[in-house]
């Protein structure tokens, strides 16, 4: 046999190419659009002002309409659902008012719940048609809040990149870890800056919200570059593909975690990519209100990156006290 059929024999079949690449297509479609196509309300938690027994006859009707879609607390006035609204403890509320009905908004919490309570408003009271009220505001310049939806996938590619390209061009295992943190502090800055001074699609303080996204950057780089450092490229590979797959299209950024199936909103949330939107969103809009267990998140991933490179540290320190001649990474 020549080395040329040699050579060809050893290659994978086309077909199973062919089906591998299919199998691949098919993941990546249904990662991305099955949140959306299965987008709905799932106990968004909303306040009602009223009697009790108005506040029941709202839980009915809401239940009838959308079952399973919302979570109602009630509340003692209109001063007390929008305080709730603000500490991000409820997305909405319902002031039933007989005189004027009102349904209070935030579209910077969500803008997808925002639309829906606005719709709620036209079927509350048909002789006085509910005002609507957007407590916390999206910016003018993107009322839509296209820029923070659009944010959760250069998070993480800035995660990933960063970790394939510091495995690729830089050998020692330290020198990694300073251009992670290095980018993520760069990278944080600039993204930062595009929303919030080019696209207008952030509020507040400037470097408050940088450092949110600095803070997810660097969650998502350590911890790949731990998981390269130990496994290789199948660590990274893998590491990568849950970031993609997963905590983007769950991190609920363009909706809410609640219009996610069942589940996964708050699955998403556990991921960088989730809690990094959601630590964004209060920063930027609710003074950190409701940021707690984002950050606790964001930490914690953090935490394990710093924790895999050690480990993988200690391992290269192995390597080298046993002479090995080939080691995959230095100290």
């Amino acid at each position: 046999m020549s080395a040329e059929a040699q050579a060809e024999h050893r290659q994978p079949s086309l077909i199973a190419v062919v089906l591998l690449l299919t199998a691949v297509l098919s993941v990546l479609l249904i990662a991305f659009a099955w949140p959306s196509a299965r987008s709905a309300p799932r106990d968004v938690p909303i306040a009602v002002v009223g009697s009790s027994q108005v506040v029941d006859q709202v839980k009915a009707g809401l239940e009838k309409a959308m079952p399973g879609g919302f979570e109602v607390t009630a509340v003692a006035d209109r001063a007390a659902a929008t305080e709730q609204i603000e500490n991000r403890d409820v997305y909405g509320a319902i002031v039933l008012d007989p005189a004027q009905p009102e349904v209070l908004t935030a579209s910077a919490g969500g803008p997808a719940i925002a639309q829906l309570l606005a719709q709620l408003a036209t079927r509350l009271s048909p002789e006085h048609p509910a005002k609507v009220t957007d407590v916390v505001p999206l910016p003018a310049d993107d009322p839509r809040g296209a820029g923070l939806a659009a944010g959760a996938l250069p998070l993480v590619i800035g995660g990933i990149m960063t970790a394939a390209v510091l495995t690729m061009q830089i050998r020692s295992g330290k020198r990694r870890m300073i251009g992670a943190a290095g980018l993520a502090v760069t990278g944080g800055l600039a993204l930062g800056a595009i929303l919030q001074f080019w696209l207008g699609s952030f509020e507040g303080n400037y470097f408050a919200n940088s450092g949110v996204i600095a803070l997810s950057i660097a969650a998502i780089s350590l911890t790949l570059l731990g998981l390269e450092w130990l496994f290789g490229t199948i660590g990274l590979g893998a590491g990568a593909a849950v970031m993609i797959l997963l905590g983007n299209p769950l991190s609920g950024l363009a909706t809410a975690p609640e219009m996610l199936p069942s589940g996964w909103g708050a699955f998403g949330q556990l991921l960088p990519p989730g809690a990094g939107g959601t630590a964004l969103r209060s920063v930027s809009f609710f003074d950190g209100a409701g940021a707690g267990s984002a950050f606790v998140v964001l930490s914690a991933w953090l935490a394990l990156g710093l924790f895999l490179c050690g480990l993988g540290a200690m391992r290269s320190q192995r390597f080298v006290h046993g002479r090995h001649e080939e080691t995959p990474v230095t100290v």
